[in-house]
């Protein structure tokens, strides 16, 4: 019997921060991917007060932990090195006090890119702080210039991983004959090969110790860990690339997505 879902769920999605203009603000694709996929986002306020937290967990279905500043060092016990120098203290103190409470209440959570670096950091995790200074490798971790949705880098994906088993739903290890021609706009294929994902990437920190319960999905050919979950929980997904760029283009970024919906 197939169960027919009369509501569609609703996702808390984490504001941005305008330094220039003092205002919180959102990308469009946060919403459109979340709507796309069946859900209805709303934007967050951007608060670390334990009461309205504890009520915005009770009333989202899901949380979307967004893309943005650096993570503040003095979170994971370090001092800002020369390249940590966009912060945004308010938003590291709501996720803080955030991403372990919808975590107790084992409430669906995606993160992007910060994200997962905060999902990281609240889990006891460390991170590199400059990629190209601290973990220098042949591997650009940091596109140029718009557009956003482009092939960057590979990543290659856990064949026995949740995110595994999202993209490829048959079983099979990789593109189907659909799949193997989307391509971005300048020719780069979003699946190369067998388990492997070409992504956008738009990021100078990274995961470098795993917080307690991760699990890594998917890494870049340079061992940065860009996917990560929690498996004792329902739904703890983060990607360290952006779905928000590309879901239009590319078919398993909209799967991530489904899949993050259909958890709520």
């Amino acid at each position: 019997m197939t169960t027919v879902r009369l509501s569609r769920p609703l996702i808390g999605v984490v504001p941005l921060w305008d330094d220039t203009l003092n205002s919180l603000w959102m990308l469009p694709g946060y919403f459109d991917g979340i709507i796309e996929a069946g859900g209805i986002p709303v934007m967050l306020p951007l608060t670390d007060d334990e009461t309205t937290i504890e009520q915005l967990v009770s009333q989202c279905d899901g949380f979307l932990v967004t893309g943005g500043h650096d993570v503040d060092p003095e979170r994971y016990g370090e001092a800002a090195g020369p390249k940590t120098v966009k912060l945004c203290k308010a938003r590291d103190r709501m996720e803080e006090r955030l991403i372990p409470s919808v975590i107790a209440a084992d409430k669906p959570l995606l993160g992007i890119c910060r994200g997962i670096q905060s999902l990281n950091v609240a889990l006891g995790g460390t991170l590199w702080q400059d990629l190209p200074d601290e973990h220098p490798s042949p591997v650009v971790h940091h596109g140029d210039k718009p557009p956003y949705d482009p092939v960057v880098h590979e990543v290659s994906i856990a064949p026995d991983s949740p995110l595994a088993r999202a993209l490829w739903p048959l079983g099979d290890n990789g593109p189907s004959e659909a799949e193997a021609d989307e391509v971005d706009s300048f020719g780069r294929p979003y699946h190369p090969r067998a388990y492997t994902l070409g992504v956008n990437s738009y990021h100078h920190q990274a995961i470098r110790t795993l917080g307690q319960g991760l699990e890594p999905m998917a890494t870049a050919p340079d061992g940065i860990v860009e996917a990560v979950w929690v498996p004792a929980k329902r739904f703890v997904w983060a990607v360290q690339w952006h779905p928000e760029f590309s879901h239009r283009a590319d078919s398993n970024q909209r799967r991530i997505l489904s899949a993050f919906i259909d958890a709520c």
